[in-house]
């Protein structure tokens, strides 16, 4: 393999889920993407503006990750650029996310999308 040349190219981040319909929508309306592929009821893809893409799948026995929990990892979280922390707070509790947490060590706050999957809105500091 040469270097900077992978073996291949990310096509897809997947979450599981219990109703990946329900989720795709979520994050469809949080990122402001496009419903890529939606025939089966157990896979959901959506993409961004930039075509990266999120697909969602059906866990019939998933358990949400435990955050904060020093025993357990959140295996996997996004970060999410927003301009105006206050106002993407309220569009998101209005989306269905829950606040996990406010005040943090950085520009971001914690929160939790409708199944439980952690995400951070994050912000640039005032340089």
């Amino acid at each position: 393999m040469a270097e900077g040349h992978g073996v291949g190219t990310l096509r897809s981040v997947v979450l599981d889920c219990p109703e990946p319909r329900i989720l795709a929508e979520f994050y469809r309306r949080l990122l402001g993407a496009e419903l890529v592929n939606d025939r089966e009821d157990d896979w959901i893809v959506i993409a961004d503006r930039s075509g990266r893409r999120i697909a969602f799948q059906t866990a019939p026995d998933y358990r949400p990750p435990n955050f904060p929990d020093p025993t357990a990892s959140q295996q996997v979280h996004f970060d999410v650029l927003v301009e105006d922390i206050e106002a993407a707070q309220r569009q998101v509790l209005t989306l269905g996310a829950t606040l996990v947490r406010e005040q943090t060590d950085g520009p971001f706050r914690v929160y939790r999308d409708p199944v439980g999957h952690t995400f951070c809105l994050v912000w640039r500091a005032d340089d």
